[in-house]
């Protein structure tokens, strides 16, 4: 059998929304494949279940065994890894014999500012904050949708439907945004009926509409983002930014945000440097460095 141990990785980046399986071979643009939503604190089997298949149609594309896989060195950041007993199940459950488990931040923060110094506000289907100082990171929030994720999609949905019925009964003005969701789901029962049973992806599914609507300037829209940026805002500061720092928005809502900032804030704007996937695969690769002796599962 051949050796992978020092030549090849295989790095997996995964979330609310999607996830993504690489293997990076030395000198060669990575093998990706993408599977569906992987949180392993919401659904831990169906998280086991995209990764698995993931890593089964990564070795079928380039033509591996499974006793190759286990060799590979591997880093995985998944949403939902609160801690090392989760990690350990995770890792109980894969084939891989050098493997690091971390929640989905570090991969984020590597990926969007390389070596560089800076911060990351990080708000897909979840939301996080993470900063880079001086080579050390630094990540806060991801606690998930019942106890954080501020600015995140699913709360910006979240948002929307709270405020629909707030129109509803004369708490607040109705607006384009809230008469569309009353007409989409019929009634104030059926929108509580939605919210109790629907998944933080699904609720994120509304955020697109509250972003258009507030492009046409729709106050009800308006107000949500504004919400949300000062809450990224005040987050940051505490978490120690200040001007000279730069700021990555990523996800796919975070962007949306960058106008309602504050003028300081929108003047530290930098492009992310590369993707969680990226920042996965060099995670990877630091494992490799590390494997002059051999190891067995790594966590944190």
């Amino acid at each position: 059998m051949v050796s992978f141990r020092q030549s090849a990785v295989i790095a997996i980046d995964g979330g609310g929304t999607y996830c993504r399986v690489a293997l990076s071979i030395a000198a060669r643009a990575p093998l990706v494949v993408e599977t569906g939503p992987a949180n392993v604190s919401s659904d831990f089997d169906k998280a086991l279940r995209e990764v698995s298949t993931g890593l089964d149609r990564l070795a079928h594309m380039a033509n591996l065994s499974p006793d190759d896989l286990s060799e590979i060195p591997a880093f995985i950041g998944l949403a939902g890894v609160t801690g090392p007993a989760i990690a350990e199940r995770l890792a109980a459950s894969l084939p891989f014999k050098h493997v690091r488990i971390e929640d989905d931040r570090p991969a984020s923060l590597r990926g969007s500012l390389g070596g560089e110094d800076g911060f990351v506000a990080h708000c897909g289907t979840g939301s996080f904050l993470a900063a880079q100082i001086n080579g050390k990171p630094r990540l806060a929030g991801g606690w998930g949708p019942v106890l954080d994720d501020e600015a995140s999609a699913q709360w910006v949905g979240r948002m929307a439907l709270t405020l629909t019925l707030k129109a509803l009964d004369g708490r607040v003005p109705p607006s384009r945004l809230t008469e569309e969701l009353l007409q989409q789901y019929g009634s104030s029962a059926a929108i509580v009926k939605f919210a109790g049973e629907t998944s933080p992806a699904d609720l994120g599914r509304l955020a697109p509409l509250v972003t258009r609507r507030a492009e046409t300037g729709d106050p009800t829209a308006c107000r949500i983002l504004m919400h949300a940026a000062a809450d990224l805002s005040k987050s940051l500061r505490a978490l120690g930014w200040h001007p000279g720092l730069g700021i990555c928005l990523t996800g796919g809502i975070a962007p949306y945000y960058s106008t309602y900032l504050p003028s300081d804030m929108q003047t530290a704007l930098r492009a992310p440097a590369g993707d969680p996937l990226s920042g996965a695969i060099a995670l990877a690769w630091d494992l490799v460095w590390d494997l002059p002796k051999e190891t067995s599962h790594e966590h944190f």
